[in-house]
């Protein structure tokens, strides 16, 4: 029989899987401690989840229309306000409704499953390379960005640093900095 371990904050997990307590938290088996542990994804998830979104996102953009999407995401890994790992920027908010996710691929309803060959190998190759530092960001920093044929309204909110391909890109303001900086 499947035995269950608390953590700190009162959830429960069976010790044959993981359990997940809140979007984009999952915890693994209890340990002999009796506490959950998090579950990290390992560097070859995450460098799989930045593919699918330089795929997904940018698939038909030069290639450095396809590193600056893809900077956009480590962009806010290192940023406090976002998640702290690739998937969990990548796969934030959705849960409930189709295109209210930060990153459209993961939550049109759509398969997620690449279907050109050639382009899915070229977005693993980028991904490679930005997970591992290995290219500059075009985006200056940029944590937002959305295709020219849209306007949303957040963007007004934001200083537009630079338009790449059919992307346009964007940073806080100083304000916006100063504001975020308050919050934590």
């Amino acid at each position: 029989p499947a035995t269950a371990a608390s953590s700190p904050g009162g959830a429960t997990a069976s010790a044959t899987g993981p359990v997940s307590l809140a979007a984009g938290t999952h915890f693994g088996t209890a340990e002999a401690s009796g506490w959950l542990q998090p579950i990290v994804p390992t560097s070859e998830e995450e460098r799989y989840c930045l593919a699918l979104t330089i795929y997904f996102e940018a698939r038909g953009e030069s290639d450095l229309g396809k590193l600056a999407v893809a900077h956009v995401v480590m962009n806010r890994v290192t940023d406090r306000r976002f998640p702290n790992s690739i998937c969990r920027v990548v796969r934030q908010g959705g849960e409930e409704t189709r295109y209210r996710c930060q990153f459209t691929w993961w939550c049109d309803g759509l398969s997620d499953r690449p279907g050109n060959l050639r382009a899915w190998k070229e977005s693993r190759a980028l991904a490679e390379s930005v997970y591992w530092g290995h290219s500059k960001d075009p985006t200056s920093g940029a944590l937002w960005y959305h295709a020219d044929y849209v306007a949303p309204r957040w963007a007004m909110a934001y200083r537009r640093t630079s338009q790449i391909g059919r992307h346009i890109f964007y940073q806080p303001t100083p304000q916006e900095r100063r504001l975020a900086a308050r919050r934590f």
